[in-house]
């Protein structure tokens, strides 16, 4: 993978030197785990998370990989009870503004979308598109336009995307939008286009070409950004429709993504943070946008979701969107929910833009996370807190992540230990020295979700089976595409 690839993370940083050894695994920290961890047997057994939840405003769940389907759905299913029972307006995950906006449309049954959601999920042709055109996505997104259909909340339940790679389809959104709209304004819009237009949407050449001239195509996307923003504020009102949000949201995405594809060259954390705070903002303003009983569930990577001030993504200046959350809304509420997984299968690819493949995922390394879980959960004694099949969730105890100084806390919480993190790109291969982040589990996340072993996903365009290998001399950073 070159340097300008457009990889979803530039890469999660390792150990640094000198990083004190794995905590150690006795007999009381097993028997802790063992005494900590609730069943993990189906929607009711979700029944301590959602209280665990209470009256948060944000509840972002993760997965370890984008490409297993255990995770997605237990996520679906926590997400329909945050729906039904607690009253959640959107959803908003790791995807493409334009692609989820289709989707949105379908299960929110606006006129002319189709009346199938997985119609609007085959149009996901960006790759990694098996992270979300999938079996588990299609599966929810039915369920949702069937809830928007007849429970017919006040406001249909919608699903957005946060992240900030189309920079070409939201150029063609703005453009369309402008012409049937502001056909005075287009203007500005074709500026930009032009500017990009040489490039032949192709954000590896214009990283690339960043480099003789490094401020790109940034003047323009800044005028149209400038534009869009002030016709939404002038025609937006409480009563308004997607359209002018989408415009400006297609607009912001632009400014986001060539800033982020003009950084990425350079590489560093710069443009890993140029990503995750875009999705941050992106969360505001739909947050703003549907008022101020908005309630939003939010997917993503761990690696996004789990608060990087726990992990060693913080030593080298990261921030995510888990610990900006945290940061600009504790106060109204927010819950983060990771996951972990011992072993099993997943899909992935062997390199970026590669043809994704179904791959197994060894046994978590010794040390570990997953290590320490599997191994408290594998043949433990037969007690009230009895764990089937190893899957298990964990609750960080209500208050205690902010209300007791570190030094003060102990148990197996609180202690460091690696946590896998297996991306769109992945290679089996380097599972002792890669695919691992440094985390303290009871601070990067208000809860865990542990499926022993879990199976790779059904996208809905077939994956091959087979190991994935790197190709000859592919350059990678692990863990890749989270």
């Amino acid at each position: 993978m070159t340097a300008a690839t457009p990889d979803p993370d530039p890469g999660t940083p390792g150990p640094a030197p000198g990083t004190p050894g794995p905590a150690p695994r006795t007999a009381e920290t097993l028997d802790r785990v063992r005494a900590d961890a609730l069943p993990l047997t189906g929607t009711d057994s979700l029944d301590p998370l959602l209280e665990h939840i209470g009256d948060s405003r944000y509840v972002l769940v993760g997965e370890a990989s984008h490409g297993t389907t255990g995770f997605y759905r237990w996520r679906a299913l926590l997400t329909r009870r945050l729906i039904e029972e607690k009253g959640f307006t959107f959803v908003a995950v790791e995807g493409d503004w334009p692609d989820c906006q289709a989707l949105h449309c379908a299960v929110t049954a606006a006129p002319g979308a189709p009346s199938d959601p997985v119609e609007a999920l085959e149009g996901f042709d960006r790759w990694p598109t098996w992270m979300w055109a999938n079996t588990e996505v299609a599966t929810f997104s039915r369920w949702l336009r069937d809830y928007n259909t007849t429970v017919r909340p006040a406001r249909p339940v919608g699903f957005f995307g946060l992240d900030v790679y189309s920079l070409w389809e939201s150029l063609r959104a703005v453009l369309a939008y402008l012409r049937e709209h502001a056909p005075d304004r287009v203007e500005h819009a074709l500026e930009a286009y032009r500017c990009f237009e040489p490039y032949a949407a192709d954000p590896q050449s214009y990283a690339m070409a960043t480099r003789l001239v490094p401020a790109g195509c940034e003047r323009e996307v800044l005028d149209l950004l400038t534009e869009l923003r002030g016709r939404v504020e002038a025609v937006q009102t409480a009563d308004s429709g997607l359209a002018e949000f989408a415009a400006r949201q297609n607009a912001e995405v632009l400014a986001g993504a060539e800033r982020y594809y003009r950084t990425m060259i350079g590489g560093g954390p710069e443009a890993w943070n140029i990503r995750d705070t875009h999705m941050a903002d992106t969360l505001d303003r739909l947050m703003e946008h549907h008022g101020p009983e908005a309630r939003a569930v939010v997917w993503a990577h761990n690696t996004h979701v789990g608060d990087a001030r726990a992990t060693d993504m913080a030593d080298v200046g990261m921030v995510n969107l888990g610990r900006l959350v945290r940061e600009r809304h504790e106060t109204e509420g927010v819950t983060l929910v990771g996951f972990s997984s011992y072993q099993g299968s997943v899909v992935a690819a062997p390199r970026w833009a590669g043809e994704p493949r179904v791959m197994r995922v060894p046994s978590a390394k010794e040390g570990s996370i997953e290590h320490l879980l599997h191994d408290a959960l594998a043949d433990r004694p037969s007690t009230e807190h009895s764990v089937e099949d190893g899957r298990a969730l964990f609750l960080v105890p209500p208050g205690h992540r902010s209300g007791v100084p570190i030094g003060a806390r102990s148990g197996w919480l609180w202690q460091e230990r690696d946590h896998r993190a297996v991306g769109v790109v992945y290679d089996p291969r380097r599972e002792e020295w890669g695919n691992y982040v440094p985390t303290v589990l009871g601070e990067r996340y208000d809860a865990l979700l542990h499926l022993d072993h879990s199976e790779a996903l059904t996208p809905l365009r077939e994956a091959p089976l087979g190991e994935g290998q790197l190709g000859e001399g592919e350059e990678a950073t692990w863990p890749s595409g989270v």
